[in-house]
């Protein structure tokens, strides 16, 4: 119908219009590049450019490696110190100073020395010289920026959470607690376990509950087995037989 409408809007001389709308079709994509032949990667492999090691003349530029300096004698009594302090604690927490006055610092220390946990202050640079060469070696990232060390002979963990929650200036990082490294989550977790003398409590009254059960177990069987022997004695006996012959003549 559309095609015969044209044909008659079209003049007799056979004039056609200068632009015709043709629609092609989708054309295919040639922008993908062809995988290269596999003896072509081998020859470029083996033939691509190494540049030479540039060379720096001696002396050019400083040296990166530092010399190992000698040990002061104050240094060395720090470090003696730090030994014999994680020989003697049990409990050596790490926390970050953010900037508490020496005022807070003293309440801190009052509030802490109550429950026989001290506050000692290291330079972190000994501290790190120290642990490098010790068991405690893998407590070194916690000593990071301006840090404080609460040490007690006793794991007195609880005490020293609730210490810190009065004080927001002290960020608990870690802790060694009986030569084994926690985090401050661990170290909550480790606060929420019984004290020692509430376990041996616990294991006492186990144990006796066991050793009375066994009593009763041993006291029991000779008992029943004495029982069924007897039971048996009378059944084997002259007179339950004849006193059985009567019960069942009774019973027909």
């Amino acid at each position: 119908m559309a095609a015969t409408l044209c044909l008659k809007l079209l003049p007799k001389q056979g004039w056609l219009p200068l632009a015709q709308h043709v629609r092609h079709g989708s054309k295919a994509v040639t922008r993908h590049r062809k995988p290269m032949h596999i003896l072509r990667q081998k020859l470029m492999a083996v033939t691509e450019y190494i540049p030479p090691v540039r060379v720096i003349p001696p002396g050019a530029y400083e040296s990166q490696t530092k010399q190992a300096q000698e040990d002061t004698a104050f240094t060395l009594l720090l470090k003696k110190n730090l030994k014999n302090l994680f020989q003697e604690s049990k409990m050596i927490a790490v926390a970050q100073n953010n900037a508490s006055t020496a005022e807070d610092m003293m309440i801190l220390k009052n509030r802490l020395y109550k429950h026989g946990i001290n506050v000692k202050f290291f330079p972190n640079q000994v501290t790190l010289s120290f642990l490098k060469g010790s068991i405690y070696s893998n407590m070194a990232p916690l000593f990071i920026g301006p840090t404080v060390l609460f040490v007690s002979k006793e794991p007195k963990v609880s005490e020293m959470l609730k210490t810190l929650r009065s004080s927001p200036q002290m960020t608990l990082l870690g802790a060694c607690i009986d030569n084994t490294l926690l985090s401050v989550e661990g170290i909550v977790n480790y606060s929420k376990l019984p004290t020692m003398t509430v376990v041996q409590g616990q294991l006492l009254s186990g144990l006796m509950m066991l050793t009375s059960h066994t009593s009763s177990m041993l006291q029991h069987h000779p008992a029943h087995l004495s029982a069924l022997l007897q039971q048996h004695i009378k059944q084997q006996s002259p007179d339950s037989s004849m006193e059985a012959g009567p019960a069942a003549e009774k019973a027909t």
